[in-house]
């Protein structure tokens, strides 16, 4: 029994040790301050984290609307050069010059790869979106593009300018 009571005694003074006391306060605190300097680590995690999802988004938006821009520069442009155009069709039908014609489908070779599109409206039923009707002629089928007086444009999927067009009228 004397063993058994040395080591009572022994946990009974290890209990009230003041060093053993003050230094499990310690730990404790410790602990407590490391669990929040981590959570204060993962709050700064995911506020640099979305910070950088933020300037991602930031830049693909910038690109994306420096792009629109750019695109609205062209298609402002575009419809600038196509009363240019026109008068060079003109010309063209008056004037047989080898010269114009390769200058005029080189032009026109530019304007395509700018991604400017004719829209082809010659022999097809009429469209009032993407043409005007300026005279309706007698024929033989009902609503038929005859003529194409001018032509219209699409550029990047919207109409910039609509054809002018003499349709059938059935009699």
């Amino acid at each position: 029994m004397d063993k058994k009571q040395t080591k009572t005694d022994q946990k009974n003074t290890d209990k009230h040790n003041p060093e053993d006391l003050t230094k499990k306060l310690e730990m404790e605190k410790l602990n407590l301050e490391i669990l929040e300097l981590k959570q204060q680590v993962d709050e700064f995690k995911n506020k640099y984290l979305r910070a950088i999802a933020d300037y991602q988004n930031l830049e693909k938006r910038v690109g994306d609307e420096r792009f629109e821009l750019m695109r609205m520069a062209n298609k402002n442009l575009l419809i600038e050069i196509l009363p240019f155009l026109d008068n060079l069709e003109k010309a063209e039908l008056f004037v047989k010059d080898e010269g114009l014609k390769i200058s005029k489908d080189h032009f026109m070779q530019i304007l395509k790869e700018a991604g400017l599109q004719e829209i082809e409206m010659l022999n097809k039923n009429f469209d009032p979106v993407s043409a005007e009707a300026v005279e309706l002629v007698p024929g033989n089928e009902e609503g038929k593009v005859v003529e194409v007086l001018r032509k219209g444009y699409v550029f990047a999927d919207k109409i910039i300018r609509v054809a002018q067009v003499k349709v059938s009228k059935k009699l």
